[in-house]
């Protein structure tokens, strides 16, 4: 079961939900990201390159942004220290980029744009970062390093990927964590499956340096 990547769709990338359904995906997503990981792995990782590079500007371009959750945090952090950030999310789904959109209302430095990880529209070295957060493990094995390398064309500093680590007390923790908080059916289902899609820090050494963030989330750094 956890020998190897699931290769089952997920539903999210089938379809198959209602416009509700998705909305309160984006929500619940949002709710569990909070608590399980992703906020402490941005901080380890984007964060800690910023503050290290000594720079008072810089922009991030968010791949598969979701409803841009992580592009508010990264602008909370760049007000907080007195810095100016330009943050873009960009995402295929039309709801997700209206989300981001509706939702960062508040935060100028945030924008959103609906486009194709596989053919960012932007030129190269447009971004000092760009990031990904749970989006890879959506991806096939195949089309990883398409998706890499045009975030890697488009940031001229660095890329920092985080993702799922594959892992049986991972699996049994997600599934607590829905039963305490009545997670819907949907996010129920396809966040479970995207533990069985995710990776063990061995399948991702090849695109950058791998390290791994409490709980059960793998960064790779390039």
């Amino acid at each position: 079961m956890f020998k190897e990547r699931s290769r089952e769709l997920e539903r999210i990338d089938t379809g198959d939900y209602t416009p509700e359904e998705y909305a309160v995906f984006l929500r619940e997503i949002a709710f569990i990201n909070k608590y399980l990981g992703d906020r402490r792995a941005l901080k380890r990782s984007l964060f800690r390159a910023v503050e290290d590079a000594c720079v008072r500007e810089f922009s991030v371009l968010d791949v598969g942004s979701g409803s841009g959750e992580m592009l508010r945090f990264t602008a909370d952090f760049a007000r907080r220290t007195g810095r100016r950030a330009r943050l873009v999310g960009l995402d295929l789904n039309e709801m997700s980029a209206a989300m981001t959109a509706r939702a960062s209302s508040g935060f100028e430095e945030i924008s959103s744009v609906r486009g194709d990880a596989f053919r960012l529209p932007f030129a190269d070295g447009a971004f000092d970062y760009a990031i990904s957060s749970l989006f890879f493990h959506h991806l096939t094995d195949e089309q990883i390093p398409a998706a890499f390398a045009e975030m890697k064309r488009v940031s001229r500093r660095g890329v920092f990927v985080i993702d799922l680590h594959r892992h049986p007390a991972a699996y049994a923790l997600y599934k607590l964590f829905c039963f305490a908080f009545r997670i819907s059916p949907l996010v129920r289902h396809d966040g479970a499956l995207s533990i069985l899609k995710g990776f063990t820090p061995q399948e991702l050494v090849d695109f950058g340096g791998v390290e791994r963030s409490f709980p059960f989330r793998l960064v790779i750094k390039a």
